[in-house]
């Protein structure tokens, strides 16, 4: 692919407003609060099967259905919360998902408290971002060592929904790993 011409930035986001202002200003940005992590964490599981800009243009409905991703909350619900999700049409309605979310909230507390989310994340990567020097989006994985291990450490923690592609894809998100292309200002904004 192509870099966009006017700007260098990555080719991904296109020209829709709201995925290049995400791309520009949130994708690639080391992200280091540990609710801020569960909740990309928990959009990127939904966006399995889906296009990003999906769950983008959705994000305020889930953010207002799943009261600011607050794990403390959501860690309480049953049937009767899941039930009323299944109904709300401002966001992915998949029970699997969903369910996914409420022992993800309970599996986010148990870390928390023993030893941080956000530190329990980025101990796979040593603590700091992982810088690729992309020429190419065809040259960026869709999972790594890292991803793999984060993983499978989520899945026995009680996580869903959270496999080694989707779970690189997060860690492209919040900075763990800097995939922007090289020709792209916003590699050498976010750093690593």
């Amino acid at each position: 692919m192509t870099r966009d011409s006017a700007s260098g930035r990555c080719p991904w986001c296109g020209t829709d407003p709201l995925y290049v202002a995400y791309h520009d200003t949130e994708w690639g940005v080391p992200e280091y609060d540990g609710r801020a992590l569960f909740e990309k964490l928990i959009l990127d599981g939904f966006q399995a099967g889906l296009a990003w800009i999906t769950i983008l243009r959705k994000r305020e409905a889930f953010r207002a259905a799943f009261v600011g991703f607050r794990p403390e909350v959501i860690a309480t619900w049953g049937e009767a919360e899941v039930a009323r999700l299944l109904a709300d049409p401002g966001i992915v309605r998949h029970r699997g998902k969903i369910e996914g979310t409420i022992a993800g909230a309970r599996a986010f507390l148990r870390i928390e408290q023993r030893e941080g989310f956000s530190p329990f994340l980025w101990n796979f990567t040593g603590g700091r971002p992982i810088v690729n020097r992309l020429g190419a989006i065809s040259a960026a994985q869709t999972e790594s060592p890292e991803s793999r291990a984060m993983s499978k450490a989520l899945k026995a923690e009680g996580f869903k929904f959270c496999g080694p592609t989707i779970v690189y894809a997060f860690m492209q998100a919040t900075g763990m790993v800097n995939d922007h292309l090289v020709t792209c200002p916003r590699h050498a904004e976010v750093g690593g």
